[in-house]
């Protein structure tokens, strides 16, 4: 049976083969041709305009005398004194501790909740036992585990480290658990089919399907780990240690709002360069793998 030659509209251009074969060819009408200026302006001047309403709302609280003027400075005023903090070397030390903490406290987390996490889905038994206490755990709030942990562990790092643990970890075995359980029942019946181990069906079938799931653990994971770690640096106080949270509290004791202000902004923009430069990548090259990057951009 003859088959009906495709026709083209007049005027549109031709279509070949090539851009015909394959589903993969669905999204070509996506734009490719954005120069690289162009997509780091759209990503860009949104965040400048948020920061400008931010501070324009600011300014005119400062201006409105809602709080006395040494208790909330004006922008001008705060930006002052963090220029010159940042110039200062107890400010880099005070930055330096506080993220080893962050580093050492998170990292100890991924591993604690990717092996709750994958034990988890690897037993009924024990997601019975612990599932719903996982998601309690995740849910109080970490502060609540600094009385415990100085009692337990004394006025030390350990105690912080404990509460910073304490308070990711949940986070990152659920998203664990969550793409495992989300992953498509293909993987594992493909994986049943080759003859994987238990093993081999987790290393090659089921973690890399449940990447997206990871991803948004780590940085849920990474969220209450800071949060932790900025309550443990305002409760606990090691002598000769500085800190960004130590710093907060000694201008909260001498009224100094300025100081408060520009240490809060500090704890605000490490947060975000973080999650920016680090997790929000990891999580636009896996979901671009999987053929979802245009919905990240």
């Amino acid at each position: 049976m003859p088959t009906e030659p495709l026709i083209i509209a007049p005027g549109s251009e031709s279509i070949t083969d090539e851009e015909l074969a394959g589903l993969d060819h669905l999204d070509a009408h996506l734009d490719t041709t954005e120069s690289r200026w162009s997509r780091s302006w759209n990503a860009f001047w949104p965040k400048v305009a948020a920061i400008g309403l931010l501070v324009a709302v600011w300014q005119i609280l400062y201006w409105s005398h809602w709080k006395k003027p040494y208790l909330l400075r004006s922008p001008r005023e705060v930006w002052a004194v963090l220029w010159h903090d940042l110039g200062t070397a107890k400010q880099w030390d005070a930055i330096g501790t506080t993220m080893q903490r962050a580093l050492i406290g998170f990292l100890l987390a991924l591993a604690v909740g990717a092996l709750v996490g994958l034990a988890v889905t690897a037993s009924k038994h024990l997601r019975s036992a612990i599932g719903s206490l996982l998601a309690g755990l995740q849910t109080m709030p970490s502060i609540a585990w600094f009385p415990l942990a100085i009692l337990l562990l004394g006025l030390t790092e350990d105690s912080i480290r404990f509460v910073v643990v304490i308070g990711a970890a949940p986070a990152i075995a659920n998203g664990v658990i969550s793409g495992i359980d989300s992953s498509p029942p293909l993987l594992r019946r493909a994986g049943r089919s080759m003859g994987a181990s238990r093993v081999a069906m987790y290393r090659d079938f089921l973690l890399p399907g449940a990447m997206p799931s990871l991803v948004s653990g780590l940085k849920l994971g990474w969220a209450f780990a800071w949060r932790s770690l900025m309550a443990g640096e305002l409760l606990v106080m090691i002598p000769g240690h500085q800190s960004i949270g130590l710093r907060l509290e000694h201008a909260r004791e001498l009224s100094d709002g300025a100081r408060v202000i520009a240490s809060m902004i500090v704890i605000a923009l490490i947060g975000i360069l973080m999650d920016s430069l680090v997790l929000s990548r990891l999580e636009r090259r896996v979901l671009r793998t999987r053929g979802l990057g245009a919905q990240t951009r």
